[in-house]
Parts: structure tokens; C-alpha cells; sequence
């Protein structure tokens, strides 16, 4: 199993420090919704996944070493949003946002069949928290810039390229961002959780 391909809390939709009473009970209300029998819902291969998950998740020792691979599966933060610019000034909230684009921008450069990023990926490439993306991530979606897939990740629109194609080449602090945010994007797009293998 590679870690990096798939992440089984993300499919069960738990925490990874959820307790094993926690993973059981949400792997019997997944199950039910997504058994082939049942007609309303009923999903065979999203069935499959799920059961994969638990069969991982509910095992002790499958997990912990699971976990393991999972940890060193995390993609690193990359330097360009490790600088003041992102967190001090009034324009710093703005620049969050260009940063989320860029990084949306590359990740359906590096893999137009699936091009999403979830809160916990950007989280990592940002070393932001999700309570300083918030606001970023409501914006966007409020413009119709990015969206979210089926999935909770988030996509870049066609709309979200026409912007910010307008806005790299005129700003030299965005052409450095957006060149990090590319280079990171090479380089972890194993890395990063890509559900499209699930």
C-alpha cells in the first residue's frame, strides 16, 4: 500500500487520532450508505474504498503502521509563504489568496485528471492553519475562483486562471510565488493526497 495515494481518514471522514469506537461507528453509517443494496445511495466502488479504510483503520497494528507511512507522506511547507509577507501588513490576507491560487493553479498544471487540494494539503504547502485560510478560501469561492469538488478539495476555475494569468505578469512578488508554488508542485505530486487512485 502507498500511503501517499490514498488516505483512509480523509475516505472514513474521521480524525486521524479518532478512537476505535469513533472508526467503527462511522465505518457502519459509510457502509450503510454506500452498500450496493441500498438503491438510493448505494455506491459499489465507494463501498470498496470504505471497506478498505476500516479494514486498515480498525486494526491496531495495520494502523500504526499506516500511520507511519502516511506521516512521511506529508509534503513540506515551501519557503515562499514561510516569509513576513504572508502574515504581517494589510495586504497579507490578499496575498493568501494569490498563494491559494497559485497553488491550485500548478496542481492542475501537474495533474489535469485530478487537480484538487484539500484544507489539510494546503495547510502543509502554506504552514498556515485552517483558521488563517478561512477567510481566503470564502473569498475565492465567493468570486468563483476555486471550487470545491465532490470531495471538499478545492479546485481552481476557469475563472480563477483568467485572473490570475492577468495578475503574474505585472507583479514580481506573485511571478516568486508563483514559481515556488510550480517547483512545489513537481516535486510533491505524489505526495500529496490524490483520491483519483482511491
Amino acid at each position: 500500500m502507498d500511503a501517499r495515494a490514498v488516505n483512509y481518514y480523509d475516505e472514513l471522514q474521521i480524525h486521524p487520532r479518532a478512537e476505535p469506537e469513533t472508526i467503527h461507528r462511522v465505518y457502519r453509517l459509510l457502509a450503510a450508505r454506500y452498500h450496493p443494496d441500498n438503491k438510493l445511495t448505494g455506491d459499489v466502488e465507494k463501498f470498496r474504498q470504505i471497506c478498505q479504510a476500516y479494514q486498515v483503520l480498525s486494526d491496531p497494528d495495520r494502523r500504526a503502521s499506516y500511520d507511519a507511512e502516511l506521516a512521511g507522506a506529508e509534503p513540506q511547507p515551501l519557503d515562499v509563504f514561510q516569509s513576513s509577507e504572508f502574515s504581517e501588513g494589510p495586504g497579507a490576507e490578499g496575498k493568501i489568496r494569490l498563494g491559494i491560487l497559485c497553488l491550485l493553479y500548478m496542481r492542475r498544471r501537474a495533474n489535469p485528471d485530478y487537480a484538487a487540494l484539500s484544507m489539510l494539503d494546503l495547510e502543509h504547502l502554506m504552514s498556515f492553519p485552517r483558521e488563517h485560510l478561512g477567510f481566503s478560501i470564502w473569498y475565492l469561492r465567493s468570486k468563483r475562483y476555486i471550487a470545491q469538488d465532490d470531495r471538499s478539495s478545492f479546485v481552481i476555475t476557469a475563472e480563477g486562471v483568467d485572473y490570475l494569468e492577468t495578475q503574474v505578469p505585472n507583479n514580481e512578488f506573485l511571478m516568486r510565488v508563483f514559481r515556488e508554488s510550480e517547483s512545489g508542485m513537481m516535486l510533491y505530486p505524489k505526495a500529496l493526497i490524490n483520491t483519483k487512485d482511491r
